[in-house]
């Protein structure tokens, strides 16, 4: 069973609508990526987990979430993307929130173009070890290393936050000054980082934000990064109305015992409850 603890259901109405996109095309480095989704879907199986949050929101009775399979990654990267595009527009559509189960970090450019045309101003709060800002790598401006580039030229987000940053280059550097970016490396991180935004929030979370020790199973490993608590820390603090979510960069072939996995669920659960927790909170008021 590959339900977040028992939470996904099959409805036609609902909250918050996973999307696998196994893609790992645009990846640098080493091919593996593709395989995020099931692997991620395959840990959270409701035969070793329950559906409550640490925050104590229960996925399966507070609210709706549905899994909507895989998006179809074969033919050219263009139409890739714009099935991606297709996808999350739908979900938008009814109103809900997407969670997507990457690949590798291209998609997030997609993804963007939809959520920002849907919401009309938004913020970016990106978990990564790089900051994924080259204006192109290797030629290819599309590249697993480049999104960020690509929705900050496009004008897709107000404000981009970074947070575990520990691979940033002199280039990279310059664009996030041109942009305006906000990058929280982990030489200056501290435990009590608290975040507020007052746009719609969009969250994408690469695991290689997190340590080696707490996530290997990522194709670019690099050492000092966040712990798994300390990225839940930073996400129950948050002050925002988050829209939605990505967590990329899974790479199962280097992530034999699970670990990367295990925490790449943690993370959408959590990340799913504040969604749920702040819209609660929202209509009380």
């Amino acid at each position: 069973m590959t339900d977040f603890g028992g939470a996904v259901q099959e409805k036609s109405r609902y909250e918050l609508a996973i999307i696998g996109v196994p893609f790992d095309e645009k990846s640098s480095y080493l091919r593996g990526s593709a395989g995020g989704p099931a692997a991620i879907r395959a840990s959270s199986t409701g035969k070793a987990r329950n559906p409550v949050t640490e925050l104590g929101v229960d996925l399966e009775h507070d609210t709706v979430i549905v899994d909507l399979g895989d998006i179809d990654t074969s033919g050219d990267v263009d139409k890739t993307f714009l099935r991606i595009e297709t996808a999350v527009a739908a979900v938008i559509h009814k109103k809900a929130k997407p969670i997507i189960l990457g690949g590798d970090h291209s998609i997030t450019y997609p993804i963007l173009k939809v959520v920002a045309g849907a919401w009309r101003g938004v913020d970016i709060l990106h978990f990564d070890a790089h900051p994924d800002l080259y204006e192109d790598l290797y030629g290819d401006r599309l590249s697993h290393a480049c999104p960020f580039a690509r929705i900050m030229e496009d004008g897709l987000a107000e404000s981009l936050v970074q947070v575990g940053v520990r691979a940033a280059t002199s280039e990279q550097r310059t664009t996030a000054k041109r942009h305006g970016v906000r990058m929280i490396e982990m030489k200056d991180f501290r435990d009590d980082l608290s975040l507020e935004f007052t746009r719609p929030l969009y969250i994408s979370f690469d695991l290689d934000a997190l340590d080696p020790a707490f996530a290997p199973g990522v194709s670019h490993q690099e050492a000092g990064g966040l712990t798994t608590r300390q990225a839940i820390d930073i996400i129950h603090r948050l002050k925002a109305k988050i829209i939605g979510l990505d967590v990329v960069e899974l790479n199962p072939d280097r992530d034999p015992s699970g670990i990367t996995a295990s925490a790449a669920v943690k993370i959408v659960k959590e990340v799913a409850g504040m969604m749920i927790r702040r819209s609660r909170s929202s209509r009380r008021a």
